[in-house]
């Protein structure tokens, strides 16, 4: 039986290159494309189906990149480009894959936009948010859409029309954050209950319920991400859930660590479970689908570091660095396995 390896695409900013890597069963990595397409390339968001990558450039000519993805040659293909309102802090697609969620810092602002068969983007249908939207998130039954507002310290609430690709705001649109979160990041388990969110500027992960059926919230818990003894100011940068659930990070861009919490399976709280050292700036960071390593990716180290997750214990063990382009963001991983 084959052994299954990942393909990973790295965006670098400041070199304005996407980097393809190969990651081996004992977690090295091997460069096998540098794509080149100019300007700050920071968020990438990947299609439900693995085939398409899309990736923001957010310096002039702001737009977003549509590529084709061949996992098991380990090759991205440009498919062309299209114009953003403005420049997105991050991206996401709904579960269908038919549209593009997008967040602006500058502009305070979310977008929608459709996308066609040849991977490209329609024109966008933007919503106002509270200052610095930084991202925006269908949860799993792809009926709702919530987006942060990290300078409005709020979340703010939508129902979603996946057929027409509407935002409608909830009655209750607004959901207040403790003072001081600047809420940065989101994702939910896979039951679609409980909502994980980051805050930038407290460097803390805040644990929420969500009603499926109605996208009620509530705060239940809220946890410190930062090392002990760590006396400067909070960076919060990244979270991720492992595929099976059982374990959330999360990095923290001053104190250059890596944070892990194991989740109760059947309350969804955490439960802090360490601090690792990582790569200088740890921005951005992806969990291979199969669970088994952590890639962050070092803004000002311009490497990925490759952890390796102990089933167990949730430890993480550094097991191999690999140079990139320059300011390092975003990582995403797949499989090149073929879909089942």
């Amino acid at each position: 039986m084959a052994v299954e390896q990942f393909l990973v695409v790295v965006s670098c900013a400041d070199s304005g290159e996407l980097h393809v890597l190969r990651l081996s069963a004992d977690g090295q990595l091997q460069t096998v494309q540098v794509v080149t397409l100019g300007g700050q390339l920071m968020p990438m968001a990947l299609s439900p189906d693995k085939t398409r990558l899309y990736v923001a450039r957010r310096s002039d000519p702001l737009a977003v990149i549509g590529l084709a993805v061949d996992a098991a040659a380990g090759t991205l293909q440009t498919k062309g480009e299209s114009a953003l309102p403005a420049s997105m802090a991050s991206l996401h697609t709904d579960h269908t894959g038919r549209w593009l969620f997008s967040a602006s810092y500058g502009a305070d602002m979310v977008a929608v936009q459709s996308l066609g068969a040849n991977g490209l983007a329609a024109e966008a249908a933007t919503h106002a948010t509270g200052r610095h939207a930084h991202c925006v998130l269908a949860d799993p039954t792809n009926r709702f859409v919530l987006a942060t507002s990290l300078g409005g310290g709020q979340l703010h609430r939508y129902h979603f029309d996946a057929a027409a690709g509407d935002l409608i705001p909830m009655d209750a649109p607004v959901f207040p954050m403790p003072t001081g979160t600047g809420p940065r990041h989101l994702c939910f388990n896979q039951s679609g209950d409980r909502l994980y969110v980051l805050g930038e500027l407290d460097a803390r992960v805040h644990v929420l319920s969500f009603d499926p059926a109605t996208g009620a919230l509530a705060l239940l818990q809220s946890l410190t991400t930062l090392p002990p003894g760590f006396a400067g100011n909070a960076w919060g940068a990244d979270l991720h859930l492992t595929p099976d659930g059982r374990w959330l990070y999360s990095s923290e861009r001053n104190s250059h660590t890596l944070a892990g919490h194991a989740v109760d399976g059947h309350t969804g709280l955490l439960n802090p479970t360490g601090h690792w050292p990582t790569q200088a700036t740890p921005r951005g960071f992806a969990i291979t689908p199969e669970g088994r390593f952590l890639l962050a990716a070092g803004q000002t180290s311009h490497k990925v570091g490759v952890h390796a997750i102990d089933s167990a214990s949730g430890a993480l063990t550094l097991c191999a660095e690999h140079g990139v382009g320059l300011n390092p963001n975003w990582v995403v991983a797949l499989s090149t396995a073929p879909a089942q």
